[in-house]
C-alpha cells in the first residue's frame, strides 16, 4: 500500500547555462500530505522514523517500488510545477552576458519555478585552476546570485561539489556511455587545442559530469544555448541507453520503471543573447583572452566607461538595429535595451541618428546605473559571509535529498548492494 508522505517544496532556472539550466516537475503546495507514486521511478520513505534514524544521510533514505497507470501519472502531472536547476562555472567573474541571457530571467521567473542554483565548481577544474582563486569565485559567484536578485526565501543555491551525488552519479554513467559517443564532442576538440599537452581527462568527460547534474533532477527542461545542444542531446542518449539497459525487464531490479526523464531545450527570451564588445558575431564569454571584449558585473564604472568606448563599432551612420552588415550595433542596441528598460521603438527614436560619440556615453550611463545595486549588495554579502554560507548550506542540504534520490534508484537499478540490505 503507498505510503503518505510528507512531501516538501523546496523553494523556487544552469544553465549553465551549464551555463545552463534544468528543468523539472515538482509539487506546487507547500508541506502538503502527497502519495510519490510514480509509474516512472520508486516512492521515498520520508516518514518521521525515517527521518529521526541516524543510518542514512539527508539523502539516502529507504525507498519502495511503487506503480500506477497512465491516468494516474497525468493527474499527479497536473498537480505539479516546473523545477529548475542552473549552474554558472566558477571561472572568472561574472558578465552582463551571464547576467542578462540567465541570471536576471531566473530572477523573473521564481514564483513560476521552483528554483535550484548552483556554483559549478567541479566544471571549473577541467582547466588548470589556483586553489585558493576557486574558493574565492565559487563564494563571488553565488554572492552575485543573491545580489542580482536571486530570493534564498523562493529559490535554493548551493554549490555543485557540496552534493556528492554528482560526482558518484558521473561514474555510474561513465560505465554506460560508449567511448565514440564521447569522441564526437566538438567542444572538446576546440578547447584540447588550446590546452595542448596540458588537456585532462576530466576535460574530456565532462559532458558526461553535464549530463549527470541535469538528470540528478529529473530534468524536463534545460535552458541551453546552441553551443551547449551537443551536450543536452548526449544527455538524452544517455538517460535513454540507460533506462534501455536497466528499466525495461520487470525482472531487473528497476522493475521496468524507468529511472531517467529524456530533457527537452528551454529556448531563452529573445535578445537575451549579448555578443562580444570586441566581435558582434562571438558570444560575450569569460574565457575569451580580452577582458575589453566583455562588461564584468564588478567593473567599476571608469572600467565600464573605458570599455565601451574602446568597443568595436563601424564607420556607417546613424544606429540602426537588425542589419546583418552591422553586428556590433545591434549588439550595443540590444545591451542598452535590456538595461534602460526602454522598448525598441522608443530607443529608435532617441537615438538613430546619433553618431557613436554621442550614442556610446549615452550606453555607458545606462550600463553603470543598472549594475550599481548590484554591486552595492555584493559588497555588503561579501563584508559579512555568515548570511551568505548560511544560504549555501541550506541549499546543499536541500538539492541533496533529490540528488540522493535519483542516485539510490539508479544504483538499485544497477544492482548495487545499498546499506539498508544490510541491517
Amino acid at each position: 500500500m503507498m505510503r503518505k508522505v510528507h512531501s516538501r517544496l523546496l523553494a523556487s532556472t544552469v544553465a549553465v547555462n551549464l551555463a545552463g539550466c534544468f528543468a523539472f516537475r515538482a509539487p506546487m503546495v507547500h508541506r502538503t500530505e502527497v502519495s510519490l507514486r510514480s509509474c516512472s521511478s520508486p516512492s521515498l520513505d520520508l516518514s518521521p522514523k525515517a527521518r529521526r534514524s541516524n543510518r542514512f544521510g539527508p539523502a539516502r533514505f529507504l525507498c519502495t517500488a511503487t506503480s500506477v497507470d497512465s491516468k494516474d501519472e497525468q493527474k499527479q502531472e497536473s498537480s505539479v510545477r516546473k523545477r529548475v536547476l542552473s549552474g554558472v562555472q566558477p571561472t572568472g567573474n561574472l558578465h552582463l552576458g551571464n547576467y542578462l541571457g540567465a541570471i536576471r530571467q531566473w530572477v523573473q521567473n521564481q514564483d513560476e519555478y521552483e528554483n535550484y542554483f548552483c556554483v559549478v565548481d567541479m566544471h571549473a577544474i577541467t582547466a588548470p585552476h589556483v586553489p585558493s582563486e576557486l574558493q574565492k569565485s565559487s563564494m563571488d559567484i553565488a554572492a552575485l546570485y543573491l545580489a542580482s536578485g536571486i530570493d534564498p526565501s523562493k529559490s535554493k543555491v548551493f554549490i555543485q561539489s557540496h552534493v556528492p551525488a554528482h560526482a558518484e552519479l558521473c561514474w555510474l554513467l561513465n560505465c554506460v556511455t560508449p567511448m565514440n559517443w564521447m569522441e564526437k564532442m566538438i567542444q572538446y576538440k576546440e578547447k584540447a587545442k588550446k590546452q595542448g599537452e596540458s588537456v585532462s581527462i576530466g576535460l574530456f568527460d565532462y559532458p558526461i559530469l553535464m549530463a549527470a547534474d541535469i538528470l540528478l533532477y529529473q530534468a524536463q527542461l534545460v535552458p541551453v544555448g546552441e553551443d551547449q545542444r551537443q551536450h543536452l542531446e548526449l544527455a538524452r542518449d544517455i538517460a535513454r541507453r540507460f533506462n534501455d539497459i536497466y528499466c525495461k525487464k520487470k525482472s531487473m531490479p528497476a522493475k521496468g520503471r524507468r529511472v531517467f526523464r529524456e530533457p527537452e531545450a528551454l529556448i531563452v527570451k529573445e535578445g537575451a543573447r549579448v555578443m562580444s564588445l570586441q566581435d558582434g558575431t562571438s558570444k560575450m564569454s569569460k574565457s575569451d583572452p580580452s577582458d575589453l571584449s566583455r562588461i564584468n558585473l564588478l567593473d567599476s564604472p571608469e572600467v565600464i566607461d573605458k570599455k565601451i568606448k574602446k568597443c568595436k563599432t563601424d564607420a556607417a551612420s546613424g544606429i540602426e538595429w537588425d542589419n546583418p552588415e552591422r553586428p556590433e550595433c545591434t549588439n550595443l542596441l540590444n545591451i542598452y535595451k535590456s538595461v534602460s528598460g526602454k522598448s525598441k521603438e522608443d530607443i529608435l527614436a532617441e537615438v538613430q541618428h546619433m553618431q557613436w560619440g554621442q550614442f556610446k556615453p549615452l550606453l555607458s550611463e545606462a550600463v553603470i546605473d543598472h549594475l550599481k545595486p548590484i554591486q552595492d549588495k555584493y559588497k555588503d554579502l561579501m563584508e559579512d559571509q555568515s548570511y551568505l554560507k548560511k544560504v549555501l548550506l541550506d541549499g546543499a542540504n536541500s538539492a541533496d535529498e533529490i540528488a540522493g534520490q535519483t542516485l539510490l534508484w539508479t544504483k538499485t537499478a544497477m544492482g548495487f548492494t545499498s546499506k539498508a540490505d544490510l541491517m
